[in-house]
């Protein structure tokens, strides 16, 4: 009885550090939680989101000029594309979350320095962009497709 009472206590205890463990991971994703983000900076493309999805041949220096500025237009959703091939979406500093759509229409078609908080949840990323500029000394192709 005694070995049953110690096989019993320390399943007991071993299920007690398996909760702990796992708690902090669980608080992370409960509505309502913040998450920091990192602080850091992107270099990539302003531009619609629907082409690089549909279009894997549209990269960051070699794209489709008039057609990024149409879908942009018609209010397709805008992100920054790096050269690297990941998608950032833009998002404010703030919640809720404000529309940065007048922000960055400027700099559709243009290749950019973005700086902000940088966040990732499940290979999404995103962005809340402090400073954004152009980086005009990057060459950009962009009558391709």
């Amino acid at each position: 009885m005694k070995r049953f009472a110690s096989h019993l206590l320390l399943a007991a205890a071993i299920g007690c550090v398996c909760i702990a463990i796992s708690a902090p991971a669980q608080d992370k994703g409960k509505p309502g939680s913040l998450d920091e983000g990192v602080s850091g900076s992107i270099e990539g493309l302003v531009r619609d989101i629907a082409c690089p999805m549909q279009a894997r041949r549209a990269t960051a220096t070699n794209f489709n000029l008039a057609c990024a500025l149409e879908c942009a237009k018609a209010g397709s959703a805008l992100i920054i594309l790096t050269k690297e091939g990941a998608i950032y979406i833009p998002i404010s500093d703030s919640m809720p979350d404000k529309d940065l759509r007048e922000r960055l229409m400027p700099f559709v078609g243009k290749y950019v320095k973005a700086t902000g908080q940088l966040y990732e949840r499940e290979g999404t990323h995103a962005i809340a962009i402090k400073e954004i500029k152009e980086m005009k000394e990057v060459h950009l192709t962009t009558d391709a497709q």
